[in-house]
C-alpha cells in the first residue's frame, strides 16, 4: 500500500515528528514511530531509554489508549507476557465479526534479575494492533516498574498533543487521515 500526504499533511506529520525528535529519546518512554495512518495495521514499539534512577527495568505494563483495537503483544526472551481482557468503551467489526471484548492491557515482566533490562541500557516492547478510523492524538499511558522504584508515564495534555512542560507523558501516537490527503491531491 503507498499513499502520499497533501503538503498541508505532510508538513503536520513533519511539525509533529520534530517535535517529537526534539524531545530527548532517553528522557521517557516513546513510540520508535510516533505517526500513523487511521484505520490500518500499526506496530507499535515502545521504547525505554532508562531504569528508574540507576534501577534496572523489570516490568512494563500499556495501557491501550480508547480506540486502538486488536492489539496483541509480541513475546520477548526471557519475558512473560500478559494481557489484561475486558469490555471495550466501543465494539468494533473485524472481519464481519463484532468485538466488544479486547485487550485493555499488555504486561511484559523480566523471567529473573538477569532478564531484567540495565539501567545503562534502553530495549524497544512492541505490540501491534488497528488504529481507530478517527484521526487524532492517541496516549498509550506505560508504567514501567524497576527493581526499585518505578517510573508511571500516563500524563496526557488537557488538549492537543504538546508535551511541553509534562514530567511524565505518556507516548504520543498521531493517527492521520491519509485518506483525505489523497483524496485532496488527486
Amino acid at each position: 500500500m503507498s499513499f502520499s500526504l497533501s503538503p498541508s499533511m505532510g508538513a503536520a506529520a513533519l511539525a509533529c515528528l520534530s517535535a517529537l525528535s526534539a524531545a530527548p529519546a532517553w528522557a521517557h518512554v516513546v513510540l520508535l514511530e510516533p505517526v500513523a495512518a487511521a484505520a490500518t495495521s500499526y506496530r507499535a514499539a515502545l521504547r525505554v531509554g532508562h531504569g528508574c534512577d540507576g534501577s534496572p527495568t523489570t516490568g512494563l505494563t500499556v495501557t491501550m489508549p480508547a480506540g486502538f483495537v486488536g492489539a496483541q503483544p509480541m513475546p520477548k526472551p526471557g519475558w512473560k507476557v500478559s494481557t489484561r481482557v475486558g469490555k471495550l468503551a466501543q465494539p468494533y467489526v473485524a472481519h464481519g465479526k463484532t468485538y466488544t471484548d479486547g485487550v485493555l492491557e499488555i504486561t511484559w515482566t523480566a523471567q529473573g534479575a538477569e532478564n531484567a533490562l540495565p539501567a545503562a541500557f534502553y530495549d524497544e516492547f512492541i505490540l501491534r494492533g488497528t488504529t481507530p478510523s478517527q484521526p487524532g492524538p492517541l496516549w498509550f499511558k506505560v508504567v514501567q516498574t524497576c527493581e526499585k522504584g518505578a517510573n508511571e508515564w500516563v500524563e496526557v495534555p488537557a488538549k492537543g498533543s504538546s508535551t511541553k512542560g509534562i514530567k511524565s507523558p505518556a507516548a504520543l501516537l498521531e493517527v492521520l487521515d491519509v485518506r483525505a490527503a489523497n483524496d485532496h491531491a488527486h
